[in-house]
């Protein structure tokens, strides 16, 4: 048996201020470095293998994978101080476009709750200038199926750790939620959700 350990990043400075974040390289807040922290001590209590390392390129999911591999102990996946970690473009957040830096609030206000929730967690409709959900199962699915789903069929033991709707197209990608009810989909910052393998098929999946 092997896992995919998928982690959202702490809680992030423009999480605590409500804002939309989208590809802003936000870094973490202070309670997302110690949830960052507590994941790393969930890992290593529940004795879980980590073979490969993948991250968005945004630094708070960077800093995530960093701050909780460390508190982990996870010492082979290091090299001189540095995580080795495959990051690429392809697992950032949402683009957001002309809502990146808004209140939520402030904007439900403006636009209609109704409004923002369907930008927000619809799956084919684009809030301004930016990114649906299915825009980004486009750039997930092609990267997720040549690098992370190979070296799972390899036997490697994968975390990745990146961002809630990256996150949100790979429960798509894996049949754990389908386009009708993906907006109930609600993953918490700094807790890791472990997916297990037996033979390259799915057998659980939970949060630890």
């Amino acid at each position: 048996m092997n896992r995919l350990i998928l982690l959202r990043h702490g809680e992030s400075k423009w999480n605590l201020e409500n804002r939309f974040t989208g590809w802003k390289d936000i870094e973490l807040s202070p309670n997302g470095i110690k949830e960052a922290i507590q994941s790393g001590k969930l890992m290593s209590l529940n004795n879980l293998l980590i073979d490969v390392v993948y991250s968005s390129k945004l630094k708070r999911a960077n800093h995530t994978a960093e701050i909780a591999l460390k508190e982990g102990n996870y010492d082979h996946l290091f090299k001189d101080g540095n995580l080795i970690v495959n990051k690429n473009i392809a697992l950032n957040e949402r683009d957001y476009g002309d809502l990146t830096g808004l209140n939520k609030k402030d904007t439900a206000e403006k636009y209609g709750k109704d409004q923002v929730h369907i930008w927000r967690r619809s799956y084919e409709t684009n809030p301004p200038g930016g990114e649906s959900l299915k825009n980004v199962v486009e750039r997930v699915e092609p990267y997720y199926e040549k690098f992370i789903k190979n070296d799972l069929h390899n036997g490697k033991n994968v975390l990745l750790s990146a961002h809630g709707n990256s996150l949100r197209a790979l429960f798509l990608i894996l049949n754990f939620y389908n386009k009708e009810n993906i907006s109930q989909a609600e993953i918490p910052t700094g807790k890791p959700y472990i997916v297990e393998f037996n033979n390259e098929k799915i057998i659980d999946n939970y949060y630890l």
